[in-house]
């Protein structure tokens, strides 16, 4: 089948929704299926990956954004669409590619939104209680759009089964168990990093408002006033950038910036002590996931998600630096074998073949298509 793919909000430096959409897509592909990838980007193309054809088209600048764009100009779009011919359409977006599901169901054709963020979460973050009716409208016409409404956790789907959805589907994410694993620690990059035997803390994410590293930074001076010896590395970039570094100014951080490469990435939460993901609207929390792989335990934000990823391989606190502070040491008085093998278990509960072919049975397509068809 010709399953076409629509995401705003992917950059070079993207993070999670830009693995998500590889390992899905790979997965589509290993199936046998034909898939493309529309996605904005500074100017058009088109490349063929592991996951497909790739298209990008000249996308809008959001400002405030470091860098994301969005996918304007429904004509050029609709006429791409139709010269496509897909048999399935999967949009990951809540901004300007909602029209999609109504061209879908008008040219016979089955479609899906997966929801990787949450507009009630974001809501209550940047946005006064009286927006809730606003975010519940957006969501009904979400709901009315699409076949079916995909989420990766239940706290994702909160927001829609408080509509009483119909067309809900349920699929967790995965995580590369091969490239994410204990085996990648590194003891130079240990001694490189944290020299003087510090506890190794690692903050991994696009440094935007909604991930909260200030929490981490929080993390790291509460337990330097504690007089635990310990470090933090924040490996990201984004628009917040500038303003975490003038924070962290006397405390021991290291911004590595963005890292392209998996590896490196793999070898960083292989050799952390501890992985911090405090922001209170993660969906899911790859990075998080990635640093279990890896065998490192994650102190996560309640009022997310994770707490049904990491369950009890890692520290479920609200979101502040003390009690963030309280869980790193929690963690670190455990043997490091045991804290190691547990998180790596709790990793392997997810890997990306279940989800490629969860998301194909939301599809409702087949989880591989026969030879020569």
């Amino acid at each position: 089948m010709k399953i076409v793919r629509l995401a705003n909000f992917v950059t070079p430096q993207s993070g999670g929704l830009r693995t998500a959409l590889r390992e899905l897509g790979a997965g589509y592909a290993r199936a046998g299926h034909d898939t493309t990838l529309i996605v904005p980007g500074e100017r058009e193309g088109v490349v063929h990956s592991e996951q497909g054809r790739v298209i990008t088209l000249p996308g809008r600048v959001v400002p405030a954004s470091g860098g994301y764009r969005l996918l304007v100009g429904r004509a050029r779009l609709t006429r791409l669409l139709e010269a496509l011919e897909p048999d399935r359409v999967e949009v990951s977006d809540r901004t300007t590619l909602r029209w999609t599901g109504t061209w879908a169901r008008a040219h016979g054709v089955r479609s899906m939104m997966v929801s990787h963020e949450s507009l009630a979460g974001l809501a209550t973050m940047f946005g006064p209680a009286m927006v809730r009716p606003l975010v519940d409208r957006l969501n009904q016409r979400s709901v009315g759009a699409y076949d079916t409404i995909l989420c990766t956790t239940e706290w994702a789907a909160g927001e829609f089964r408080r509509l009483d959805a119909p067309n809900l589907a349920r699929v967790p994410l995965g995580v590369d168990l091969e490239t994410f694993s204990p085996e990648r620690a590194d003891e130079r990059l240990r001694d490189w990093l944290a020299p003087n035997g510090e506890l190794l803390l690692v903050h991994c994410g696009r440094l935007a408002p909604e991930k909260r590293a200030d929490i981490s930074l929080d993390t790291l001076a509460e337990l330097r006033r504690r007089k635990v010896p310990a470090v933090l590395v924040i490996a990201g970039d984004g628009p917040r950038r500038h303003t975490l570094e003038v924070r962290a100014a006397g405390l021991m951080v290291r911004f590595l910036g963005y890292i392209p490469d998996r590896d490196h990435v793999a070898r960083l939460l292989a050799t952390a002590d501890v992985v911090l993901a405090p922001g209170p609207v993660e969906t899911f929390g790859l990075a998080a996931l990635e640093a279990m792989a890896s065998g490192t335990p994650a102190v996560v934000n309640r009022a997310s998600a994770l707490s049904e990823v990491v369950g009890t391989a890692g520290e479920v606190m609200p979101g502040h630096g003390v009690a963030f502070a309280d869980a790193v040491e929690r963690i670190v008085s455990l043997p490091r074998a045991g804290r190691e093998q547990t998180a790596r278990a709790r990793a392997e509960l997810f890997d990306w073949q279940t989800a490629v072919e969860g998301f194909l049975r939301a599809h409702q397509v087949p989880l591989r298509v026969p030879h020569g068809v």
